[in-house]
């Protein structure tokens, strides 16, 4: 070939807008000629046509090992594959080689240097010449640790290793790709820089971990992007990056480069997070559809009105849903196409963390909803990503989930194993989240779940348990509180499944250790109670075991109370009016269970609207009906009387340790009466770790009891009411009891003494020594 000056137009601009004609290299100049004896054993700079024909189709496993800069017999071998392009130079300090355009986009030349130079390459298109750095002659971006504890399925910040990432390599600034795709005959990076035509970009396979990386020089943040997978049967797919921390705002699914900026001010709040053990302290949760709280706010604006409504109500924590990136955004996002990113449509990874700020800056603590069970079928997410059954189980029977039409995650894949732990450690990590409800734990945890007889096989023990699942779980729990003190992971489980909140060092009478979560959603207790609060009060006596039975298993795990989303939509009717008789019997009942959930042993969480008892189910278009509230509605005062009412719970519930700090302690309850079914009545004393007592009354028939006898400890010399849900200021008849309550050496309920009170009508109580 011959080396020459180039031939650039005098028009053509570089990225800074200067004319190259104006700027050249420092020389321009011909390599000092070889030895005769190295030119006459020189090679053909040129790609073989085996390597031409894999490059073309994408499927080349190694494309530095080709294309770039090579040494060999006469010089140094440069290879450029520009599709599209009508000449590439190679430019370096004192060299302007231009290379041979040896047809569909494959330009080679060689120059007679004795070692590979710092070269970039000028490449001229029709009406255009851009200077940039050979993405080939690169050195990997993933260093040897990356790649063996992604073999061994043990890399717990896998998004640092995978995905995209702004970054300096060589000197050089730029985006480096690595995905995960083990079946792929070949991958090539697409995107908004390159039109998307990922022909001329091909990523190279890193040994045996399946892992195939790309380092692009000169792009940056807020590039679109996907993977262009070639499957085993050399057809093509077009994936989105599972490890994408970013992504378009639906219905457009590519995903984003991403840099985060954001500088954290809750330094404090982290800082004495892990203080105080989560089921020895305060937690009272508000749940929240983030889209819908307040419809058409983005996260920022969020973060200006929700912390404030919470700080208002008292609520300790919120629980937001639904935050990694999903396909319909009318749902609870448990469909997930984007595990590692925050949905878009309400702003950026960025501004997600800035709303997870303010909450911590305003001592707010922040739960996510996390969804590791499946994930949707979409065909450019991961179902059969690289081809073949991936992040799936490959046996169908396994892999499609009965119930939702989704694909289960194979948990005995040590690689997907690692996919998951490490998104649970990723949100805690870079997000600050305090906490991760997992989402259908049960689904996961057994092999027969909604399917029939023939549809699943026993584990090798002949049992129906999910082995692989069971492994996983434990995983994900010692990892998240080995990594992040202070965060507590709640499990959404059904069942009465043995150990869910137990450590996992520690084995059952099942044979099981303990799955190793912190709290577990009390579902029975949810069931019962809300089917006695729907039953007439003139029915309720012969259903009293209902709100009584939680109490023979409250201390088999460590629980949270949840009148979530699941039971006030789709036809469940809100928790108001779920309530028999008329509307103020209704909200009586509303603010009485209320009253009764509060003082159970146990967490408390409450979906949005219920806090001010919406009559009307959510909805995904207009949210909670805030309108209820407002002073020019006739009936706001009813309304906001039930809003105060959740404030006051919540301000006495975090002011009185008998509420909390014993909450997994048998010796922090006692029954006071669990049998007065004839007179709907519910008491028992709460004690905190000093032995200072709490009681509670719930009387849930709608007549007002005079003179009613309540059995007492006799040490207590008075008691006083704090809390009373048919107070005037709640919207109630204030049957209230405004004086301290001396007790009468009367034996009652097994006591030594009693007090006697006037029980308001459908209404709980709460008194304290005077």
């Amino acid at each position: 070939m011959t080396s020459k000056k180039s031939a650039t137009p005098k028009n053509a601009k570089n990225k800074s807008g200067r004319s190259r004609a104006a700027k050249g290299p420092k020389e321009t100049r011909v390599p000092p000629q070889a030895p005769a004896s190295v030119l006459e054993a020189a090679v053909s700079p040129a790609v073989d046509a085996g390597d031409r024909e894999r490059l073309l189709h994408g499927t080349h496993h190694a494309p530095h090992s080709v294309l770039g800069a090579h040494p060999v017999p006469g010089g140094i071998a440069f290879r450029a594959f520009r599709p599209y392009a009508r000449a590439v130079t190679v430019v370096s300090d004192g060299l302007r080689a231009e290379l041979h355009d040896d047809g569909d986009g494959f330009f080679s030349g060689l120059v007679p240097l004795a070692e590979v130079p710092e070269y970039r390459l000028l490449v001229t298109y029709d009406g255009t010449v851009q200077e940039a750095e050979d993405a080939y002659r690169f050195l990997p971006t993933l260093g040897e640790l990356d790649l063996h504890l992604i073999g061994e399925g043990r890399h717990e910040q896998l998004w640092q290793a995978l995905g995209a990432h702004v970054t300096t390599h060589q000197g050089v600034s730029g985006t480096r790709f690595a995905v995960w795709a083990p079946n792929a005959l070949g991958v090539r990076v697409t995107g908004s820089f390159n039109f998307w035509d990922g022909t001329g970009f091909p990523m190279r396979s890193l040994g045996g971990t399946g892992v195939w990386e790309l380092f692009v020089p000169g792009i940056g943040e807020g590039e679109l992007y996907k993977f262009e997978i070639t499957r085993p049967d050399g057809s093509r797919t077009l994936r989105a990056d599972p490890l994408a921390r970013r992504t378009e705002a639906p219905p457009a699914t590519s995903s984003v480069v991403h840099a985060s900026h954001h500088e954290w001010g809750d330094a404090q709040w982290m800082a004495h997070r892990a203080d105080t053990p989560v089921h020895e302290a305060p937690f009272s949760v508000y749940e929240v559809h983030l889209p819908s709280w307040r419809p058409g706010l983005t996260y920022r604006q969020l973060a200006e009105q929700l912390p404030a409504y919470l700080s208002e109500t008292g609520f300790t924590h919120v629980e937001l849903m639904p935050v990694a990136e999903h396909p319909f955004g009318g749902s609870w996002g448990y469909q997930v196409t984007g595990f590692y990113a925050p949905t878009a449509r309400l702003g950026t990874p960025d501004d997600f963390k800035y709303l997870v700020d303010r909450l911590h800056q305003a001592g707010i603590g922040v739960l996510m909803d996390w969804v590791p069970a499946h994930f949707p079928r979409d065909e450019w997410a991961l179902a059969a990503f690289d081809g073949r059954p991936l992040y799936e189980h490959h046996d169908p029977r396994r892999a499609a989930h009965p119930d939702w039409g989704t694909l289960e995650f194979d948990f005995g894949r040590r690689e997907v194993r690692n996919f998951l732990v490490a998104n649970a450690v990723y949100w805690c990590e870079e997000f600050h989240i305090d906490g991760l409800r997992v989402d259908a734990v049960a689904s996961m945890l057994y092999l027969d779940y909604s399917r029939e007889p023939g549809q699943w096989e026993p584990n090798e023990h002949g049992g129906r348990e999910d082995l692989d699942a069971v492994a996983f779980l434990q995983e994900m729990n010692a990892t998240v509180y080995r990594r992040c003190p202070g965060v507590v992971t709640i499990a959404e489980e059904s069942t009465a499944w043995d150990g869910v909140t137990r450590p996992t060092h520690l084995t059952g009478p099942s044979g099981f250790a303990g799955l190793g979560f912190g709290l577990k959603w009390n579902m029975g207790w949810m069931h019962d109670s809300l089917a006695y609060m729907s039953h007439d009060p003139v029915h309720r006596r012969h259903h009293h075991h209902e709100m009584t039975f939680s109490m023979v298993y409250a201390y088999s795990e460590n629980y949270v109370l949840p009148i979530s989303h699941d039971e006030v939509v789709h036809g469940k009717g809100s928790l108001v009016s779920k309530m028999p008789g008329d509307w103020w019997q209704r909200r009586a009942g509303h603010r009485a269970y209320l009253g009764f959930m509060w003082a159970h042993p146990g967490k408390q969480l409450l979906f949005m609207g219920q806090e001010f008892a919406q009559g009307a189910e959510w909805s995904e278009v207009h949210g909670p009906d805030w309108w209820l509230l407002d002073p020019s509605y006739g009936a706001e005062a009813e309304h906001r009387g039930v809003r105060d009412l959740v404030a006051d719970l919540n301000a006495r519930y975090r002011a009185t340790p008998a509420l909390w700090q014993r909450d997994t302690d048998p010796a922090g309850f006692a029954w006071v009466t669990g049998d007065a079914a004839d007179d709907n009545v519910f008491a028992f004393l709460r004690y905190d770790a000093d032995g200072n007592p709490l009681l509670a009354i719930t009387h849930l028939a709608p007549v007002v009891r005079p003179d009613y006898r309540i059995g007492v400890p006799e040490e207590v010399p008075a008691w006083v009411e704090v809390l009373n849900t048919d107070a005037a200021r709640y919207g109630g008849g204030d049957v209230t009891t405004p004086d301290a309550v001396k007790p009468e050496a009367h034996p009652w309920h097994g006591r030594p003494a009693s007090i006697r009170l006037t029980l308001p009508p459908l209404a709980t109580v709460w008194l304290r020594p005077a």
